[in-house]
């Protein structure tokens, strides 16, 4: 043992090479938080000072390689001065180079995933080789920044400015092939033989046989590309890439001139250049927004982890209704290798349900993500039936059925009455009563919603409804399936609604009062997509379905008839009277037509502004800040009343509900984060401004509190 920390070992390999060992102490992973950086300075110094070393394997002690840096210090970090952030990084990029030019020669081998600080730590080295388990790759964009540790210095010289232009704008992890292909690692060998792949390496270079100190002046020189050349890459790139991350996502682009600046530099200046910008992206508040989203989404990641312990077995699973959705959830939960059984009233509707998922299925056959053979043992996982033969060894059923609820209450107690005691029952409904649907059942306490969202091999989210009488075993069993099936569950309390379509809701009667007043939906939309939503409220409408919303909206006005109930005929309603249902006939605010592809693509109607004279004023033209305004107050409040409802138990859940849900802009954190953006005061100040709206525009008694105490959502 030549040194031995808390976070590195410096162990003999072999004659002359030694090994550079992360195994964080206390961890299931390897990540840079302050304890490795200052351990792995003294490795650094250990190395350095024993003379025997001629050459050194960097490794991972974990099945993992590193997953970067420790987030949680990233935030406290983020908030420091300009000046003593910049120190922090540049620290960082003292120690990389300190192991970049050990005057031997040093190879990574990466036995797993390299990402963030843990890929840029092995550009470092002068050599790179990955498992084929193994995956790498630079991230940092999506936490609205960029590699600060010389990410964007030494990937350019390894494989080139285009190449690494993609890796570092798209955030992408990338696999062993990808990674060989463009020259970021120099071999791909399999798991046993890594290490021996990696000492068969410096016994090269200790021989002559491989000019490692070529390898380490490259990175220390300019990069290597002529004027010509270099404009040409960095000025396409710039305006691909901007198109391609919108204007609310300035990382992509910013690291794009980062590492055109200091291209013509030699390492030490460059990676000063790419610490500036680095500090100037980590201050911004999309920053501040993504770090909070990912920090978020490792919070719900360990609330299911939790409740996974107390969970029944998800061995086998069975869906009552094929059709599109059913086909849908049937189609997930074999990829994700949970059989499922799919059960229907007709053959017309398996056969539906088993078209849905050979169709996506061969999409990703066609993609390159599953080869023939992997697409016949998930369609073998799925078992189509039209009877309740086999459900006796079933564990969970999702009832996915017509959304009317003498159906479901029918449905579900026939079911429970085929499968076994201690099966879990849940429903899919978008809207009815967890509670009501539980009356229909002998045993309520093994009954509650699951609710996916449309389509469910895109949209991530899965709303996990408590009823009254449902037990925490059977919450647990659901969050388990959720995950199982690769989605986020959240757990909220029954009610109209549940949290997403209870707080949408609100919003499209933001819309339609605006349409009232003489707005023109077309900018409304316009308006809304500027701001960050996946598309405007019109056209939302039409995707959901005008004859589902209208649906939608009558359960919302019983349940909350104080503030969501109006005697006014609306845009929405007229729509569904003239049975514009939206995309699924063809015509809704807007008229649809294939495209090229099959995909329908929205125009303009101008029947409909005949139409919406029956509901609408005069046209009046509304300012963008108006229509914000307009669309998100109802949102914010409705959200903060299911908070403190204890619908939904904390800030956070209701955020990612929204952002997985709806679409709510990532950049702006959720509609919480967003109102502690603007001030809890302020956002009561502008509600108060539109009170005259109704109900959906006043602030409620306890938001008013949190404004007059200064009190936020989020916390430092």
């Amino acid at each position: 043992m030549i040194y031995q920390g808390k976070a590195f070992k410096v162990l003999e390999y072999s004659e002359g090479i030694a090994e550079l060992r992360f195994d964080l102490e206390g961890e299931s992973v390897n990540k840079f938080n302050q304890l490795a950086l200052e351990d792995l300075g003294e490795a650094l110094t250990a190395i350095e000072q024993t003379p025997s070393i001629k050459g050194l394997i960097l490794s991972s002690g974990k099945n993992v390689f590193v997953v970067g840096a420790d987030i949680t210090e990233f935030v406290a970090n983020f908030r420091l001065d300009d000046e003593t952030l910049f120190g922090l990084v540049m620290d960082v990029n003292q120690l990389f180079n300190r192991l970049e030019d050990l005057d031997i020669p040093t190879v990574a081998a990466i036995n797993g995933t390299a990402l963030g600080g843990g890929f840029e730590v092995s550009l470092a080295t002068d050599y790179r080789v990955l498992s084929t388990k193994g995956s790498v790759g630079l991230p940092e964009v999506k936490l609205g920044i960029f590699p600060g540790w010389g990410g964007t210095v030494r990937l350019p010289r390894v494989t080139g400015a285009d190449n690494a232009i993609e890796w570092i704008c798209t955030g992408k992890t990338w696999k062993p092939e990808d990674a060989i292909k463009i020259g970021a690692v120099d071999a791909v060998v399999e798991p046993e033989k890594l290490m021996e792949s990696a000492a068969t390496l410096l016994q090269r270079c200790i021989a002559g046989e491989l000019d490692y100190r070529g390898r380490k002046q490259e990175k220390r020189d300019p990069l290597k590309l002529p004027p010509m050349e270099s404009m040409m890459v960095f000025e396409t790139a710039k305006s691909f890439i901007a198109q391609k991350a919108g204007p609310h996502m300035p990382a992509p682009v910013t690291a794009v001139k980062t590492i055109q600046k200091h291209a013509t530099l030699p390492r030490d200046k460059a990676l000063e250049a790419e610490a500036k910008n680095f500090v100037k992206m980590a201050k911004t508040p999309v920053a501040e927004a993504l770090v909070g989203l990912f920090l978020s989404d490792q919070f719900l990641k360990k609330q299911a982890k939790e409740w996974i312990q107390q969970s029944g077995p998800v061995e086998k699973a069975a869906v009552l209704g094929a059709g599109i959705m059913g086909g849908g959830i049937a189609y997930q939960s074999a990829l994700k290798k949970t059989p499922i059984l799919m059960k229907d009233i007709n053959q017309q509707g398996i056969d539906l349900g088993l078209k849905e998922a050979g169709k996506l299925l061969s999409k990703r056959v066609s993609k390159g993500r599953l080869d023939s053979a992997g697409m016949g043992e998930v369609l073998n996982r799925i078992v189509p039936t039209l009877s309740y033969g086999d459900f006796a060894g079933v564990d969970l059923v999702v009832e996915a059925v017509l959304e009317k609820e003498s159906v479901k209450k029918a449905v579900l107690a026939e079911v429970e009455g085929q499968v076994r005691e201690d099966a879990v029952l849940s429903s899919n409904t978008s809207t009815i009563s967890i509670t009501e649907l539980a009356k229909a059942l002998k045993r309520p306490e093994n009954f509650c919603g699951m609710h996916f969202f449309n389509p469910v091999h895109m949209m991530p989210l899965v709303e996990v409804i408590r009823g009254e009488k449902t037990s925490d075993k059977t919450v647990a069993t659901v969050v388990n399936y959720a995950r199982k099936m690769g989605k986020t569950p959240i757990v909220v309390n029954d009610c109209p609604g549940f949290m997403v379509n209870r707080v949408l809701f609100p919003y499209f009667g933001g819309f339609t009062q605006l349409v009232q007043d003489g707005a023109d939906f077309r900018k409304i939309d316009k308006v809304m997509e500027r701001f960050g939503m996946p598309m405007g409220p019109a056209y939302l409408l039409d995707v959901v379905g005008i004859d589902t919303a209208e649906h939608a909206q009558k359960v919302m006005e019983d349940g909350y008839p104080d503030r969501m109930k109006t005697d006014v005929k609306t845009a929405l309603n007229v729509m569904f009277e003239q049975e514009r249902f939206g995309q699924k006939n063809g015509k809704g605010f807007y008229i649809y037509e294939p495209d090229k592809r099959g995909k329908p693509k929205k125009q303009v109607d101008e029947k409909v502004f005949e139409l919406l004279k029956e509901v609408a004023a005069e046209p009046k033209e509304f300012s963008d800040e108006e229509i914000i305004a307009r669309m998100m107050i109802p949102l914010g409040l409705e959200t903060v009343r299911t908070l403190e409802e204890g619908i939904v138990q904390s800030a956070i859940e209701a955020d990612m509900a929204l952002v997985m849900g709806i679409g709510f802009p990532v950049f702006r954190g959720g509609i919480l984060k967003y109102i502690d953006a603007m001030g809890v005061s302020e956002f009561v100040t502008l509600a108060d401004q539109y009170a005259y709206l109704g109900p959906l525009y006043q602030a409620t008694d306890g938001l008013r509190q949190m404004a007059e105490d200064g009190k936020r959502f989020y916390h430092a």
